[in-house]
């Protein structure tokens, strides 16, 4: 059986930036309850219908009062005119020489423009005593403070995470417009292969550890699965899982059979089903032989079978491939300049992506360090690392102290 033509093998960043130009959104929208939006793309522009907050209110529990009121005598008290709490504005006004009794979240009445925290004050016979200095404007939230009439809250194709929630929830909205989920097609291809939880364990099989680490990021980017299961190495069998699954979802996301070998059969089933191959190798480590194709549309990403390759050709390839055919903004991972404190021998012409520990250095400094044993079939590596540490292409080899990029994994994230 004839083998696909050889193709250059790219760098990350060049694969990325091809995939992206061919990428094109294919959600399409929905307006579902603010309660059900967390995790989904905005689909609109979403702004304040409402100056927030719409009037002034006290940010502490204390008194209410107007600042140049004291200007004269600082020691003088004050008469207390009112009792206000939050949800129970006082429709009278708070004369001068006078103040009222006020609680966090109420709305600063009329006549006022200063609150003194309780524990400054000294109450006696219906009188308040102020014992600090007091300035305009203190312990009170003005009008429209946190969003302005009108104001974005989020940008379309932003993300809904728990603070965007809140926000539109203090906004009133109660329904969101969004980007309807992405349904992707995942199964994993080898005869060494079988399910985790059978007992047929005999010599030379594995259980299949790919798809439940796929299955849980694809999830947590927001999209839902179908699981197709193991393919054996039958090229027939992976072209008719490719077109099933094709036709069922969005996109697919496959692990093994991505290599050159007699047994790697996607990229020759990429090109049998007519589906344009854009991307046959990258210049990194792990994760070289990782695919992708394009028919109609929808995206079929072939992974390496190594589990550590898989993870970092996920988290650096098709994660913000997903964020662009979802409608959603293309997050970037976050790169945090850090020193090494690890030496390592590399050639240059290849990137690497090693699994690290953040760990406190002789000096106090946070430092990288190596995490686990090497390998890219070595999935107890990442298990406790806190991300991985970027070695650039050009790099010629690595040695304590140098400055390098280090890539936060979410999970110990706040």
């Amino acid at each position: 059986m004839s083998r696909p033509a050889a193709l250059p093998l790219l760098r990350l960043e060049e694969a990325l930036d091809q995939l992206l130009a061919v990428a094109k959104p294919l959600a399409g929208q929905q307006r579902i309850p603010l309660a059900e939006a967390g995790g989904h793309f905005a689909a609109e522009t979403l702004t304040s219908p409402l100056q927030l907050p719409q009037t002034a209110n006290a940010a502490v529990d204390g008194v209410a009062f107007l600042a140049s009121a004291l200007a004269a005598s600082a020691e003088q008290p004050l008469e207390i005119c009112a009792d206000i709490r939050a949800g129970h504005p006082f429709g009278g006004q708070v004369g001068r020489g006078q103040a009222a009794r006020i609680y966090t979240g109420a709305v600063m009445p009329e006549g006022t423009d200063t609150v003194v925290m309780q524990e400054d004050c000294h109450f006696q016979d219906g009188k308040v005593f102020v014992s600090r200095p007091v300035r305009a404007g203190m312990n009170c939230r003005p009008a429209g403070e946190n969003l302005q009439q009108g104001e974005q809250i989020l940008a379309r194709g932003a993300r809904i995470e728990a603070a965007g929630l809140g926000q539109l929830a203090a906004a009133g909205f109660a329904e969101v417009p969004v980007f309807a989920p992405l349904t992707a097609g995942l199964l994993s291809t080898g005869d060494e292969l079988i399910e985790t939880g059978s007992e047929n364990l005999s010599h030379g099989l594995l259980y299949d550890s790919n798809r439940p680490m796929l299955a849980r990021l694809l999830k947590n980017d927001g999209l839902a699965i179908t699981d197709y299961g193991i393919v054996p190495d039958d090229r027939a069998a992976v072209r008719a899982a490719f077109e099933t699954a094709l036709a069922e979802n969005d996109l697919l996301v496959v692990s093994g059979g991505a290599s050159a070998g007699a047994e790697d059969h996607c990229r020759a089933v990429m090109q049998e089903i007519g589906a344009e191959i854009r991307l046959a190798g990258l210049a990194i480590k792990p994760g070289r032989p990782m695919s992708a194709a394009v028919r109609d549309g929808k995206m079929l990403f072939s992974l390496p079978g190594n589990p550590v390759a898989v993870q970092v050709c996920y988290r650096l390839l098709v994660a913000p491939l997903l964020d662009r055919l979802g409608g959603g903004e293309v997050r970037q991972p976050l790169r945090v300049p850090l020193p090494a404190g690890f030496q390592l021998a590399k050639k240059p012409g290849r990137g690497e992506y090693l699994r690290v520990k953040l760990v406190s250095g002789q000096s106090g400094v946070l430092e990288m360090r190596l995490h686990g044993r090497k390998g890219a079939g070595v999935i107890s590596s990442l298990v406790g690392a806190d991300g991985l540490v970027e070695v650039p292409f050009e790099n010629d080899g690595v040695k304590p102290g140098m400055i390098l990029d280090f890539l936060p994994f979410r999970e110990p994230l706040l």
